[in-house]
Protein backbone atom coordinates (compact mmCIF):
# COMPACT_ATOMS: atom_id res chain seq x y z
CA UNK A 1 0.00 0.00 0.00
CA UNK A 2 1.61 3.21 -1.11
CA UNK A 3 1.25 6.38 0.87
CA UNK A 4 0.54 9.82 -0.45
CA UNK A 5 -1.64 12.86 -0.16
CA UNK A 6 -4.83 13.77 -1.89
CA UNK A 7 -6.40 17.18 -2.18
CA UNK A 8 -9.69 17.42 -0.31
CA UNK A 9 -12.74 17.44 -2.50
CA UNK A 10 -14.83 20.60 -2.36
CA UNK A 11 -18.26 19.14 -3.04
CA UNK A 12 -20.11 22.01 -1.45
CA UNK A 13 -21.37 19.94 1.52
CA UNK A 14 -20.08 22.43 4.07
CA UNK A 15 -21.60 25.34 2.15
CA UNK A 16 -24.97 23.57 1.90
CA UNK A 17 -24.91 22.85 5.61
CA UNK A 18 -24.28 26.49 6.47
CA UNK A 19 -27.00 27.70 4.11
CA UNK A 20 -29.53 25.01 4.98
CA UNK A 21 -28.99 25.10 8.75
CA UNK A 22 -28.04 28.71 9.51
CA UNK A 23 -26.88 29.97 12.88
CA UNK A 24 -29.70 31.15 15.18
CA UNK A 25 -27.95 34.53 15.25
CA UNK A 26 -28.55 34.91 11.47
CA UNK A 27 -32.11 33.58 11.36
CA UNK A 28 -34.98 35.42 13.04
CA UNK A 29 -37.02 33.34 15.51
CA UNK A 30 -40.31 31.87 14.32
CA UNK A 31 -42.00 33.58 17.28
CA UNK A 32 -41.92 37.38 17.31
CA UNK A 33 -40.06 38.37 20.49
CA UNK A 34 -38.79 41.71 19.25
CA UNK A 35 -37.83 43.87 22.21
CA UNK A 36 -37.54 41.01 24.67
CA UNK A 37 -34.27 40.81 26.54
CA UNK A 38 -34.67 37.10 27.19
CA UNK A 39 -37.25 34.78 25.62
CA UNK A 40 -37.56 30.99 25.84
CA UNK A 41 -40.17 28.74 24.26
CA UNK A 42 -41.21 25.55 26.11
CA UNK A 43 -41.70 22.86 23.47
CA UNK A 44 -42.04 19.77 25.68
CA UNK A 45 -42.86 18.74 29.23
CA UNK A 46 -41.55 15.54 30.82
CA UNK A 47 -43.07 13.92 33.92
CA UNK A 48 -40.17 12.60 35.94
CA UNK A 49 -41.07 10.42 38.97
CA UNK A 50 -38.17 11.88 41.00
CA UNK A 51 -37.56 15.41 39.70
CA UNK A 52 -41.22 16.15 39.02
CA UNK A 53 -42.18 18.23 36.00
CA UNK A 54 -39.27 19.04 33.67
CA UNK A 55 -39.77 21.68 30.96
CA UNK A 56 -37.63 21.55 27.82
CA UNK A 57 -37.14 24.92 26.15
CA UNK A 58 -35.29 26.70 23.36
CA UNK A 59 -33.88 30.16 23.97
CA UNK A 60 -35.19 32.51 21.28
CA UNK A 61 -33.44 35.65 22.44
CA UNK A 62 -30.93 36.73 25.07
CA UNK A 63 -29.52 34.48 27.78
CA UNK A 64 -31.37 32.43 30.37
CA UNK A 65 -29.51 32.08 33.68
CA UNK A 66 -30.24 29.89 36.66
CA UNK A 67 -32.02 31.70 39.52
CA UNK A 68 -33.54 34.14 37.02
CA UNK A 69 -37.17 35.28 37.26
CA UNK A 70 -39.30 34.97 34.13
CA UNK A 71 -42.91 35.75 33.21
CA UNK A 72 -45.25 33.25 31.56
CA UNK A 73 -47.08 35.10 28.76
CA UNK A 74 -50.07 32.73 28.97
CA UNK A 75 -50.78 32.83 32.70
CA UNK A 76 -48.89 36.09 33.45
CA UNK A 77 -47.39 34.29 36.45
CA UNK A 78 -43.83 34.90 37.57
CA UNK A 79 -41.62 31.81 37.69
CA UNK A 80 -38.33 31.39 39.54
CA UNK A 81 -35.91 29.47 37.36
CA UNK A 82 -34.03 26.87 39.39
CA UNK A 83 -31.11 24.74 38.31
CA UNK A 84 -30.72 24.53 34.55
CA UNK A 85 -30.13 21.14 32.98
CA UNK A 86 -28.77 19.64 29.79
CA UNK A 87 -30.51 16.37 28.99
CA UNK A 88 -28.33 13.59 27.60
CA UNK A 89 -30.71 10.67 27.29
CA UNK A 90 -31.58 9.71 30.87
CA UNK A 91 -28.69 11.73 32.30
CA UNK A 92 -29.20 15.28 33.55
CA UNK A 93 -26.10 17.47 33.41
CA UNK A 94 -26.16 20.83 35.27
CA UNK A 95 -25.68 24.02 33.27
CA UNK A 96 -25.12 27.65 34.26
CA UNK A 97 -26.82 29.41 31.36
CA UNK A 98 -28.22 29.00 27.85
CA UNK A 99 -27.86 31.48 25.02
CA UNK A 100 -29.80 32.18 21.85
CA UNK A 101 -30.55 28.97 19.97
CA UNK A 102 -29.61 26.68 22.87
CA UNK A 103 -31.90 23.91 24.02
CA UNK A 104 -32.07 23.20 27.74
CA UNK A 105 -34.33 22.08 30.54
CA UNK A 106 -35.51 23.27 33.93
CA UNK A 107 -37.44 21.47 36.67
CA UNK A 108 -40.27 22.42 39.02
CA UNK A 109 -41.79 25.42 37.25
CA UNK A 110 -45.27 25.68 38.78
CA UNK A 111 -47.34 27.39 36.09
CA UNK A 112 -45.47 26.42 32.91
CA UNK A 113 -46.30 23.67 30.45
CA UNK A 114 -45.90 22.77 26.78
CA UNK A 115 -46.42 25.71 24.41
CA UNK A 116 -45.68 28.48 26.92
CA UNK A 117 -43.43 31.44 26.22
CA UNK A 118 -41.18 32.76 29.01
CA UNK A 119 -39.90 36.35 29.01
CA UNK A 120 -37.65 38.28 31.35
CA UNK A 121 -40.41 40.86 31.96
CA UNK A 122 -44.09 41.45 31.22
CA UNK A 123 -44.46 42.54 27.59
CA UNK A 124 -47.15 42.68 24.92
CA UNK A 125 -46.07 39.58 23.05
CA UNK A 126 -48.50 37.29 21.27
CA UNK A 127 -47.96 33.83 22.78
CA UNK A 128 -47.60 30.97 20.28
CA UNK A 129 -50.47 28.59 19.68
CA UNK A 130 -50.00 24.86 19.33
CA UNK A 131 -52.94 22.99 17.85
CA UNK A 132 -53.13 19.43 19.13
CA UNK A 133 -55.53 16.88 17.63
CA UNK A 134 -58.56 15.89 19.67
CA UNK A 135 -58.56 12.40 21.25
CA UNK A 136 -60.53 9.80 19.31
CA UNK A 137 -60.69 6.81 21.70
CA UNK A 138 -61.56 6.61 25.39
CA UNK A 139 -61.30 3.92 28.04
CA UNK A 140 -62.62 3.80 31.59
CA UNK A 141 -59.72 3.51 34.04
CA UNK A 142 -59.90 1.81 37.43
CA UNK A 143 -57.02 1.00 39.83
CA UNK A 144 -56.18 -2.64 40.42
CA UNK A 145 -55.58 -2.01 44.12
CA UNK A 146 -58.20 -0.52 46.40
CA UNK A 147 -57.31 2.88 47.78
CA UNK A 148 -55.12 3.85 44.80
CA UNK A 149 -57.72 6.15 43.21
CA UNK A 150 -55.95 9.39 44.15
CA UNK A 151 -52.53 8.01 43.23
CA UNK A 152 -53.82 6.89 39.83
CA UNK A 153 -55.46 10.27 39.16
CA UNK A 154 -52.37 12.30 40.12
CA UNK A 155 -50.04 10.07 38.07
CA UNK A 156 -52.29 10.24 35.01
CA UNK A 157 -52.46 14.02 35.31
CA UNK A 158 -48.66 14.14 35.25
CA UNK A 159 -48.61 12.01 32.10
CA UNK A 160 -51.21 14.30 30.51
CA UNK A 161 -48.94 17.29 31.19
CA UNK A 162 -46.24 15.49 29.22
CA UNK A 163 -48.55 14.48 26.35
CA UNK A 164 -51.24 17.09 25.52
CA UNK A 165 -53.07 14.57 23.27
CA UNK A 166 -53.68 12.41 26.35
CA UNK A 167 -56.78 13.63 28.22
CA UNK A 168 -58.05 12.55 31.64
CA UNK A 169 -61.58 13.49 32.68
CA UNK A 170 -64.52 12.19 34.67
CA UNK A 171 -67.85 11.66 32.94
CA UNK A 172 -70.37 13.55 35.10
CA UNK A 173 -73.23 11.30 33.97
CA UNK A 174 -71.75 7.80 34.29
CA UNK A 175 -69.07 8.60 36.88
CA UNK A 176 -66.40 6.84 34.79
CA UNK A 177 -62.85 8.18 34.92
CA UNK A 178 -61.96 8.31 31.24
CA UNK A 179 -58.51 8.22 29.68
CA UNK A 180 -58.63 9.40 26.06
CA UNK A 181 -55.95 9.23 23.39
CA UNK A 182 -55.30 9.04 19.67
CA UNK A 183 -55.71 5.25 19.48
CA UNK A 184 -55.95 2.11 21.59
CA UNK A 185 -52.17 1.65 21.38
CA UNK A 186 -51.67 5.24 22.54
CA UNK A 187 -53.73 4.62 25.68
CA UNK A 188 -52.09 1.24 26.35
CA UNK A 189 -48.61 2.80 26.09
CA UNK A 190 -49.70 5.44 28.63
CA UNK A 191 -50.79 2.65 30.98
CA UNK A 192 -47.37 0.98 30.57
CA UNK A 193 -45.65 4.27 31.40
CA UNK A 194 -47.88 4.60 34.43
CA UNK A 195 -46.71 1.20 35.66
CA UNK A 196 -43.02 1.66 34.84
CA UNK A 197 -42.60 5.24 36.07
CA UNK A 198 -45.00 5.55 38.97
CA UNK A 199 -45.55 1.90 40.00
CA UNK A 200 -49.30 2.18 39.53
CA UNK A 201 -51.36 -0.60 37.93
CA UNK A 202 -54.72 0.14 36.34
CA UNK A 203 -57.29 -1.74 34.31
CA UNK A 204 -58.96 -0.50 31.13
CA UNK A 205 -62.67 -1.05 30.50
CA UNK A 206 -65.21 -0.05 27.91
CA UNK A 207 -66.90 3.17 29.12
CA UNK A 208 -70.55 3.04 30.12
CA UNK A 209 -72.87 4.35 27.44
CA UNK A 210 -74.20 7.82 28.42
CA UNK A 211 -77.88 7.18 27.71
CA UNK A 212 -80.59 9.81 28.02
CA UNK A 213 -84.33 9.41 28.50
CA UNK A 214 -87.34 11.25 27.11
CA UNK A 215 -91.11 10.80 26.61
CA UNK A 216 -93.29 10.18 23.53
CA UNK A 217 -96.75 11.32 24.64
CA UNK A 218 -98.56 13.70 26.98
CA UNK A 219 -99.61 12.69 30.48
CA UNK A 220 -101.07 14.23 33.63
CA UNK A 221 -100.51 13.48 37.32
CA UNK A 222 -101.30 14.96 40.71
CA UNK A 223 -99.54 14.24 43.96
CA UNK A 224 -100.29 15.36 47.49
CA UNK A 225 -97.52 15.23 50.05
CA UNK A 226 -98.89 15.25 53.58
CA UNK A 227 -97.02 14.47 56.75
CA UNK A 228 -98.16 15.01 60.33
CA UNK A 229 -95.89 14.04 63.24
CA UNK A 230 -97.17 16.24 66.01
CA UNK A 231 -96.79 19.98 65.88
CA UNK A 232 -96.39 21.63 62.50
CA UNK A 233 -96.76 19.21 59.61
CA UNK A 234 -95.87 19.22 55.91
CA UNK A 235 -98.39 19.77 53.14
CA UNK A 236 -97.94 20.28 49.41
CA UNK A 237 -100.29 19.46 46.54
CA UNK A 238 -99.64 20.03 42.82
CA UNK A 239 -100.98 18.86 39.48
CA UNK A 240 -98.81 18.88 36.37
CA UNK A 241 -99.12 18.11 32.66
CA UNK A 242 -96.10 16.52 31.01
CA UNK A 243 -95.52 17.10 27.26
CA UNK A 244 -92.73 16.04 24.86
CA UNK A 245 -90.74 18.79 23.17
CA UNK A 246 -90.41 18.53 19.36
CA UNK A 247 -86.60 18.12 19.21
CA UNK A 248 -86.41 15.85 22.27
CA UNK A 249 -84.02 18.34 23.83
CA UNK A 250 -84.15 20.83 26.65
CA UNK A 251 -86.61 21.45 29.48
CA UNK A 252 -89.41 23.97 29.97
CA UNK A 253 -91.44 24.79 33.06
CA UNK A 254 -94.67 26.70 32.50
CA UNK A 255 -96.56 28.23 35.43
CA UNK A 256 -100.31 28.13 34.62
CA UNK A 257 -101.62 28.56 38.16
CA UNK A 258 -104.71 30.78 38.24
CA UNK A 259 -106.35 32.24 41.31
CA UNK A 260 -103.52 31.72 43.77
CA UNK A 261 -104.29 28.12 44.74
CA UNK A 262 -100.51 27.84 45.21
CA UNK A 263 -98.84 31.05 46.33
CA UNK A 264 -96.03 32.44 44.20
CA UNK A 265 -93.29 31.58 46.69
CA UNK A 266 -93.98 27.83 46.49
CA UNK A 267 -94.10 27.42 42.69
CA UNK A 268 -90.31 27.55 42.10
CA UNK A 269 -90.00 24.72 44.66
CA UNK A 270 -92.19 22.53 42.42
CA UNK A 271 -89.88 23.29 39.49
CA UNK A 272 -86.81 22.46 41.58
CA UNK A 273 -88.28 19.13 42.68
CA UNK A 274 -89.09 18.22 39.09
CA UNK A 275 -85.57 19.03 37.87
CA UNK A 276 -84.06 16.89 40.62
CA UNK A 277 -86.32 13.98 39.65
CA UNK A 278 -85.22 14.40 36.02
CA UNK A 279 -81.60 13.62 36.93
CA UNK A 280 -82.49 9.92 37.22
CA UNK A 281 -85.19 8.58 34.91
CA UNK A 282 -87.26 5.53 35.74
CA UNK A 283 -86.06 3.44 32.76
CA UNK A 284 -82.30 3.25 33.26
CA UNK A 285 -81.54 5.95 35.79
CA UNK A 286 -80.33 8.26 32.99
CA UNK A 287 -81.07 12.01 32.83
CA UNK A 288 -84.39 13.02 31.28
CA UNK A 289 -84.59 15.70 28.60
CA UNK A 290 -86.97 17.00 25.96
CA UNK A 291 -89.95 17.64 28.25
CA UNK A 292 -92.26 20.54 29.02
CA UNK A 293 -93.95 20.63 32.43
CA UNK A 294 -97.08 22.71 32.93
CA UNK A 295 -98.09 23.42 36.53
CA UNK A 296 -101.90 23.64 36.21
CA UNK A 297 -103.39 23.20 39.70
CA UNK A 298 -102.69 22.50 43.33
CA UNK A 299 -103.57 23.23 46.92
CA UNK A 300 -101.80 24.62 49.95
CA UNK A 301 -102.31 24.74 53.72
CA UNK A 302 -102.07 28.04 55.56
CA UNK A 303 -99.88 26.55 58.31
CA UNK A 304 -98.31 23.29 57.12
CA UNK A 305 -97.25 24.21 53.56
CA UNK A 306 -93.55 24.85 52.89
CA UNK A 307 -91.07 24.96 50.02
CA UNK A 308 -89.79 21.51 50.98
CA UNK A 309 -93.30 20.03 50.90
CA UNK A 310 -93.97 21.42 47.41
CA UNK A 311 -90.53 20.31 46.22
CA UNK A 312 -91.33 16.72 47.25
CA UNK A 313 -94.84 16.97 45.77
CA UNK A 314 -93.42 18.21 42.45
CA UNK A 315 -90.85 15.42 42.34
CA UNK A 316 -93.46 12.70 43.01
CA UNK A 317 -95.95 14.19 40.55
CA UNK A 318 -93.27 14.14 37.83
CA UNK A 319 -92.43 10.49 38.51
CA UNK A 320 -96.12 9.55 38.30
CA UNK A 321 -96.63 11.48 35.05
CA UNK A 322 -93.38 10.18 33.55
CA UNK A 323 -94.42 6.55 34.00
CA UNK A 324 -97.58 7.24 31.93
CA UNK A 325 -95.87 9.29 29.19
CA UNK A 326 -94.38 6.36 27.21
CA UNK A 327 -90.75 6.95 28.24
CA UNK A 328 -87.97 5.81 25.94
CA UNK A 329 -84.16 5.60 25.98
CA UNK A 330 -82.01 7.85 23.79
CA UNK A 331 -78.56 6.57 22.84
CA UNK A 332 -75.68 8.67 21.51
CA UNK A 333 -75.23 9.03 17.75
CA UNK A 334 -71.87 9.59 16.05
CA UNK A 335 -71.08 10.70 12.52
CA UNK A 336 -68.29 8.66 10.93
CA UNK A 337 -66.40 9.25 7.71
CA UNK A 338 -64.68 6.14 6.29
CA UNK A 339 -62.25 5.96 3.37
CA UNK A 340 -61.74 2.44 1.97
CA UNK A 341 -60.61 0.83 -1.31
CA UNK A 342 -63.38 0.02 -3.78
CA UNK A 343 -63.05 -3.72 -3.24
CA UNK A 344 -63.67 -3.33 0.51
CA UNK A 345 -66.77 -1.10 0.35
CA UNK A 346 -69.21 -4.01 0.68
CA UNK A 347 -67.44 -5.59 3.65
CA UNK A 348 -67.10 -2.29 5.51
CA UNK A 349 -70.72 -1.33 4.82
CA UNK A 350 -71.85 -4.72 6.09
CA UNK A 351 -69.85 -4.30 9.26
CA UNK A 352 -71.35 -0.86 9.86
CA UNK A 353 -74.85 -2.21 9.30
CA UNK A 354 -74.24 -4.94 11.86
CA UNK A 355 -73.50 -2.16 14.35
CA UNK A 356 -76.76 -0.38 13.41
CA UNK A 357 -74.91 2.14 11.28
CA UNK A 358 -76.77 3.98 8.52
CA UNK A 359 -75.05 4.91 5.28
CA UNK A 360 -76.03 8.50 4.45
CA UNK A 361 -73.72 9.37 1.58
CA UNK A 362 -71.27 7.52 -0.64
CA UNK A 363 -68.87 8.89 -3.23
CA UNK A 364 -65.95 7.55 -5.23
CA UNK A 365 -62.73 9.54 -5.13
CA UNK A 366 -61.21 10.79 -8.35
CA UNK A 367 -58.03 8.82 -7.70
Amino acid sequence: MRGGHEEPRDDGAARLLVEGVPSPAKRPPSIDVDGAGTAAFVFKTVADPFAGRINLFRVLAGTLDSDATVVNTRSHAKERVGALLTLQGKDHEPAKEFGTGDIGAVAKLKETTTGDLLLDAERQVEPPTLDFPEPVMSFAVTPKAKGDEEKVASSLRRLAEEDPTLVLRRDPQTGDQLLSGMSQIHVEVAVDRLRNRFSVDVELHQPHVPYLETIRKESRARHRYKKQTGGRGQFGDCEIVLEPLPEREGYEFVDEIVGGVIQQGFRPAVDKGIQEAMQHGELAGAPVQGVRVRLVDGQQHNVDSSEMAFKIAGSMAFKDAYAKADPVLLEPIMELEVSVPDDAVGAVNGDLNSRRGRLQEWSRSAG
